[in-house]
């Protein structure tokens, strides 16, 4: 009896592994990447569209883009995973997608969208062609030997070049011209084709159902009502509601209140399988707890090893964020840390301002990775900020040899004690129209550029691959480049070491009292000119008061630019009419002693739109 219930139960093991093998067999995880605008989200659109799982109502323009910011500005800025069901010759498959963004700002959104895939759909613009994220994207996804399924999307636009873009392609991938799918997101051409070659050519997850859990974190999401809401993709195991589980990094134990998987809407269930996708609510409230890139697995029989996570986010740009009202400084740190959990490329530590009080020094990937967060804390948290002057990180090698890293001016050694100052550069690559070269070449010789090499890409189509320094195109470069080619050139980098550079402390003076939060450090060349902008820009900003008010720049004891801010005046001498010259002087007189001692008294307030506009000089 023994032995037949013993057979029985192996049996029935044995069915259950064999069920859960077909379910993983079935599962195929795959990103899109691309450059920016070349149609991701409308494609991941008509994808949906197709499968049905979004039909009515619910159905509209850029699904996946959820916040208002993406609308409005036609951008992906957040990565999205959606589950879809799709069914071949009878047999069902579960597609788990993550759509990418495609701005090189949010490049770390893409790496960690392709860490949890197997497979990628590569989209090229029928009309575009190859451009420099592109080639970054793809180059990030074979590292990860994921499976590259090549889209031509735009077909249906009258100027799409298929032959010119198809031989791009091909020479970029060293596939055949017959494996480049032509598709359109607007129209749905190609797309029931893309499905099938999902199914065919991206390899399905492996893992082991059996084995201890591991789950990679690859994104997570501040909820007020529910808690933190952890993304994970299953490497190993297998997760049921109500398992006891442990996160691996920060060692702190939860139980799985609730498990699903990531369609339009949440959608729970019961039990998820190696392979797939999907999310966990445990009641997390502090966002410390929560790290994207580490491992859940079970506190009874926990994984021997955990999976490795991302690299660390190096930002390029460094800036301080200030609340207007200091008493808003919890607030704006509990703020920031519930944008971090979202957003895992913000990294912030508290810092103090002479002139604006206690803030944050926050580093970003770039300008536009900035000005999202900005806009993210006022719209969802309803923080009013005030962002000081951007700059980049410096190494500052001492008389000592001493090497201190330095993210803001006030942090830089005294003069005498410092042999040399080194700053990042970046390796960039810009693809651009043979007939914009000689403009692009200039602008990168004014940025202080060095040409490194130029390839041809096709018959009118050239890379540039330029050395340049970090801080000189953190501003206005990528504007300066879009309006030169027309919105031709394309723009990508990545940091390319240090190297030593003659930079000084800019400073600006307001009577006389240094107002830290527009000191910046600046190449010597480039420090005059900025120098005698900002004093000008700041005479039209700042309001007039009873005082002249002197704003001037300066390089140490030595200043380079002035400007004065004449006082309002009120006329005294209204009231005499006629008499004796004496009693106006008096008058005069009297009202010169009053504006000299509130000149002594006086504050000067630095509106915040000032300190913007600062940013946008050029």
């Amino acid at each position: 009896m023994k032995f037949i219930i013993h057979n029985f139960f192996c049996t029935f093991a044995k069915q259950i592994k064999i069920r859960r093998t077909l379910r993983m067999n079935n599962i195929r995880n795959f990103c899109i990447i691309a450059h920016i605008d070349h149609g991701k989200s409308t494609l991941a659109d008509r994808l949906l569209e197709y499968t049905n799982t979004v039909a009515g109502k619910e159905m509209q323009a850029q699904v996946l883009d959820n916040m208002d910011l993406e609308r409005e500005r036609g951008i992906t800025i957040k990565s999205h995973a959606i589950q879809m069901s799709y069914k071949l010759n009878g047999e069902e498959f579960i597609f788990n997608l993550i759509d990418t963004p495609g701005h090189v700002d949010f490049s770390y959104e893409v790496s960690r969208s392709i860490a949890a895939c197997e497979g990628a759909l590569l989209i090229v613009d029928a009309t575009q062609g190859i451009q420099a994220q592109t080639i970054s994207n793809l180059y990030m996804a074979l590292e990860h030997d994921l499976e590259i399924i090549p889209i031509m999307n735009k077909m249906d636009m009258d100027n799409a070049m298929p032959e010119e873009v198809e031989d791009q392609i091909v020479e970029l991938l060293g596939c055949k011209h017959k494996e480049i799918i032509r598709a359109s997101g607007k129209t749905g051409l190609g797309v029931d084709l893309i499905l099938e070659t999902i199914v065919s050519r991206v390899p399905a997850p492996k893992g082991d159902p059996e084995a201890p859990l591991q789950c990679l974190i690859f994104d997570s999401v501040f909820n007020s009502f529910r808690g933190i809401i952890a993304y994970f993709k299953i490497i190993n195991g297998t997760i049921n509601k109500g398992d006891s589980v442990k996160f691996v990094n920060t060692e702190k134990e939860y139980n799985a209140d609730e498990i699903g998987v990531l369609k339009l809407e949440m959608s729970p269930t019961k039990t998820l399988n190696a392979g797939n996708v999907g999310y966990i609510i445990s009641g997390v409230k502090t966002s410390k707890e929560v790290k994207v890139g580490d491992t859940i697995t079970h506190v009874k029989r926990p994984c021997s090893w955990a999976i490795a996570g991302f690299e660390e986010v190096k930002p390029m740009v460094f800036a301080g964020l200030y609340p207007i009202d200091t008493e808003d400084f919890e607030d704006l740190r509990s703020s920031i840390e519930k944008l971090q959990l979202n957003d895992a490329s913000l990294t912030f530590e508290a810092e103090s301002s002479v002139a604006l009080g206690f803030g944050f020094r926050c580093g970003f990937l770039g300008m536009l990775h900035m000005e999202i967060i900005q806009e993210r804390l006022d719209r969802e948290f309803n923080m009013n900020v005030i962002t000081t002057v951007p700059n980049v990180s410096y190494k500052v090698i001492t008389n000592k040899g001493e090497i201190i890293e330095v993210h803001n001016p006030s942090g830089l050694p005294d003069i005498m004690a410092i042999d040399h100052i080194e700053e990042p550069f970046i390796r960039a690559s810009i693809i651009t129209r043979t007939d914009y070269i000689g403009q692009i070449m200039t602008l990168c010789l004014g940025k202080r550029g060095e040409l490194v090499k130029q390839n041809y890409i096709s018959g009118n189509r050239m890379e540039l691959i330029y050395d340049l320094p970090l801080s000189e195109i953190v501003f206005d470069f990528y504007d300066r480049l879009k309006s030169i080619s027309k919105g031709y050139a394309s723009f990508d980098y990545h940091l390319n070491g240090f190297r030593p550079s003659k930079l000084i402390r800019l400073d600006i003076l307001l009577n006389g009292e240094p107002v830290d939060a527009l000191s910046c450090l600046i190449h010597v060349d480039n420090a005059v000119p900025l120098g005698k902008r900002m004093c000008e820009k700041l005479k039209e900003l700042i309001p007039r008061q009873q005082f002249d008010i002197a704003v001037q720049a300066a390089i140490g004891a030595k200043i380079i630019s002035r400007e004065t801010i004449k006082a309002v005046r009120k006329d005294v001498t209204a009231k005499c009419y006629g008499g004796d010259i004496t009693r106006k002087r008096k008058l005069l007189e009297k009202q010169k002693k009053g504006k000299k001692r509130m000149k002594q008294i006086g504050n000067v307030e630095v509106p915040q739109k000032a300190f913007l506009e600062v940013l946008k000089l050029d």
